[in-house]
């Protein structure tokens, strides 16, 4: 690895350098970040998957930027342009705006009113009038006058020399970077509405007359402005402070008050206004609009996570219920495992003779299944399904919860949903992901695009490319903390598995269909193309219970196994003795099975996954319901305290679901009565919480809600990524 690129690496994050060099060596050889946090804490000094990936990232920045320098430097090369000097310079440049800086002026460039100057030979004049030695500007531009290359007075002649030192102002280095200051400190954002567009952008009205600091502009802001430019309804503007613009630049290239200093003074307000500034402006729209890009992405993955770690009901046979008013309502019945028993639709909102045969239905079918719980859709008719089936007799024993249907209809119509359920159609699908997500949300969540899962805000404004690898990250890491049952695991499910991915995903689930379930973890060698090396990176996330190995359900490494089974002989008992008794575990001294490959880290593990095998680190789940009789937004009066489950954290606030098909609102201003800077360091997606309605808009759909202390409460559910296994 590049020395230089530990050093920088190092000194940002705060890490030694061979924690740089261990981690990048691994990431070089292909393996993922899971298994580099989880496995190779002796390596990597014990760095966690976040300090893995910014490790990931900004080496891959580096190397960018040495490929780019590279380019420019066989650019010029080739243009016989390369200097020791400025090879100096250019191997010197730590940033990526630093490298185009001082490649500026020798890049090739379309033809401009200074090179139009140069062509008329009048660079050396403007070099004299730079210097500003005292020469007198317009006797010298006499001696430049050449009708036959269209200088055809001395007053062209300064004006094309003005034009030359104005190009030279705008690409100098030193200007560049003090314009940039001066815009990220001192420019404002300035965006005014379309003449004519006022009536059919009136969403963006709060941005028809807005001024904003560039240095304090939130996220959801910089994206709304510029979604309303896109859309035609706004123009947008980044100004900063004139006078104090040309002041910095004068101090930088005007030296005294001679007629040569004049000309450069005129040349510096020129270069300013037509060449610099518009140049830095559309720098700093850029620099913007990445740094809203990263914090939606940021509030966006983490949502996701949170969302994807939410609790999971379990095993359980499902009824679940995809509502609806005029088309009815679509059941399934599932068995613990999620697999399709039986489909069919009830109409329960269309008459009194067709409630009372949708009841009929319904207890049929819980007692033919042995139904454990309800799952119903939270979409159109939702909260009337819900109320309709707890009404209709059930056992005691059978829960009815209420299910997010973001994203089903996408997987309904997915080619994984008709691959899954060929002879059915996107109903049926559809009711199937809903009690699914019951069962299991990750399993279930992973099938679907993380866009359309609805917990993101701007998702299509920002940098696709960079939204995609971010979830992406998250998907693997959650799937990866979880574990997967490889004989239940859906391919889609596998293909996040560390060192799978779709290819290998299919082959496994093919093996599985053909020879039955797995039995071992080393019987994965047998699937096509799963070799060693995906074998070594996801053995210890896939699991095998009541496998032939009793740590096939663990998360200890097959590659562990060895010093396991010398822990069970040196106690003179069995592996399953040893997983089973917390007293033959306390006689361990783990200092004796220390080795070169084996450290401290990893002994650690091994006997936390011994004490809990398997075990899952999400929350239990606890059984959420809405309040009675509020199902619509009519329903609701300010002033009312009423249940919710939080579905979106934005950077301004978070939206509840209180059960009326519109979430509400709760500002930040009103998320706590301290001081909030970051709305998730006080809910979390999916938490269980109780809101205080202060004000509702029917007009436009508006509820605002406070979850300051004496007007609503946090629960604790979705707080934590740790907890006991669910039930």
């Amino acid at each position: 690895m590049n020395g230089l690129h530990t050093r920088i690496i190092s000194e940002e994050l705060g890490i030694r350098p061979a924690q740089v060099e261990a981690t990048a060596a691994l990431l070089d050889e292909g393996a993922t970040v899971p298994f580099i946090a989880r496995y190779r804490k002796e390596a990597t000094g014990s760095l966690d998957e976040v300090a893995v990936r910014a490790v990931r990232d900004r080496l891959e920045q580096l190397r960018e930027l040495d490929r780019r320098r590279e380019a420019i430097i066989k650019s010029l090369k080739e243009r016989g342009l390369l200097t020791d000097t400025l090879k100096a310079k250019i191997d010197a440049a730590g940033s990526m705006t630093m490298l185009e800086d001082v490649y500026l002026p020798y890049r090739p460039k379309r033809r401009t009113r200074a090179t139009i100057a140069r062509e008329q030979g009048l660079e050396p004049l403007a070099s004299m009038i730079f210097e500003q030695a005292g020469v007198d500007p317009g006797e010298e531009a006499r001696a430049f006058v050449d009708p036959g290359k269209g200088v055809d007075s001395a007053g062209t002649a300064l004006a094309g020399a003005r034009d030359i030192i104005a190009e030279w102002i705008s690409e100098d280095q030193r200007a560049r970077e003090r314009m940039r200051t001066l815009f990220r400190t001192r420019g404002v954002i300035r965006s005014r509405v379309v003449k004519g567009k006022e009536e059919a952008g009136i969403k963006y009205k709060d941005y028809y007359e807005w001024d904003e600091p560039v240095s304090g502009a939130p996220s959801h802001r910089i994206l709304a402005i510029r979604r309303g430019e896109r859309e035609g309804v706004l123009t947008f503007r980044i100004v900063t402070p004139e006078d104090d613009a040309l002041a910095m630049l004068d101090e930088l290239f005007v030296r005294g008050n001679g007629p040569a200093s004049e000309e450069v003074r005129t040349a510096v307000r020129d270069g300013f206004k037509r060449l610099l500034a518009p140049s830095i402006e559309a720098e700093t729209r850029l620099a913007l609009k990445k740094r809203a890009d990263e914090e939606a992405i940021r509030v966006f993955a983490e949502n996701l996570r949170q969302l994807l770690l939410a609790p999971p009901l379990g095993g359980k046979r499902i009824l679940a219920v995809d509502p609806g008013f005029r088309t009815g309502c679509k059941l399934v019945c599932l068995d613990p495992q999620g697999k399709l028993l039986h489909h069919d639709t009830i109409h329960p909102h269309a008459s009194d003779r067709g409630a009372s045969e949708a009841a009929a239905k319904i207890r049929a079918l819980c007692s033919r299944f042995g139904i454990e719980a309800v799952a119903v859709g939270n979409g159109t008719a939702g909260r009337e399904t819900e109320s309709f089936l707890r009404g209709v007799g059930l056992p005691a024993g059978i829960e009815i919860v209420m299910v997010s249907e973001s994203g089903a209809s996408v997987y309904s119509a997915s080619e994984a949903a008709r691959e899954e359920f060929p002879g059915h159609d996107v109903t049926v699908r559809g009711a199937v992901s809903i009690g699914r997500r019951l069962m299991d949300p990750l399993a279930e969540l992973v099938k679907i695009d993380p866009k359309s899962i609805g917990v993101g805000q701007y998702q299509h404004d920002v940098d696709q490319a960079a939204l995609k690898r971010s979830l992406d990250d998250v998907v693997v890491s959650c799937v990866n903390l979880v574990g997967v049952e490889v004989n239940t695991a859906s391919r889609q499910l596998l293909s996040y598995v560390s060192g799978l991915g779709p290819r290998i995903a299919k082959g496994i689930v093919d093996y599985r269909n053909e020879h039955g379930p797995f039995r071992s973890r080393m019987e994965l060698l047998n699937v096509p193309r799963l070799g060693p090396k995906a074998f070594e990176q996801a053995a210890g996330f896939l699991r095998i219970r009541n496998g032939e190995h009793p740590l096939d359900g663990s998360a200890v490494h097959p590659e562990s196994y060895h010093v396991v089974d010398a822990m069970a002989r040196d106690l003179g008992c069995t592996l399953t003795d040893l997983m089973k008794d917390e007293g033959l575990r306390r006689k361990i001294d783990l200092r004796c099975y220390v080795t070169d490959g084996v450290g401290m880290p990893t002994l650690l593990d091994i006997m936390e996954e011994l004490a809990k095998p398997g075990r899952d680190p999400r929350e239990r789940f606890e059984v959420f319901r809405f309040a009675d009789g509020i199902d619509k937004i009519e329903d609701v009066r300010p002033g009312m305290r009423l249940p919710g489950i939080v579905t979106n954290i934005t950077a301004f606030g978070c939206f509840v679901d209180i059960g009326v098909h519109q979430d509400g609102l709760v500002h930040i201003s009103e998320l706590s009565d301290r001081f909030v800077k970051n709305p998730a360091d006080v809910v979390k997606v999916h938490q269980k919480v109780t809101v205080t309605v202060l004000n509702v808009d029917l007009q436009r759909r508006r509820i605002s809600l406070s979850l300051k202390n004496g007007r609503g409460s946090r629960g604790t559910e979705g707080r934590s990524r740790t907890g006991p296994k669910p039930a």
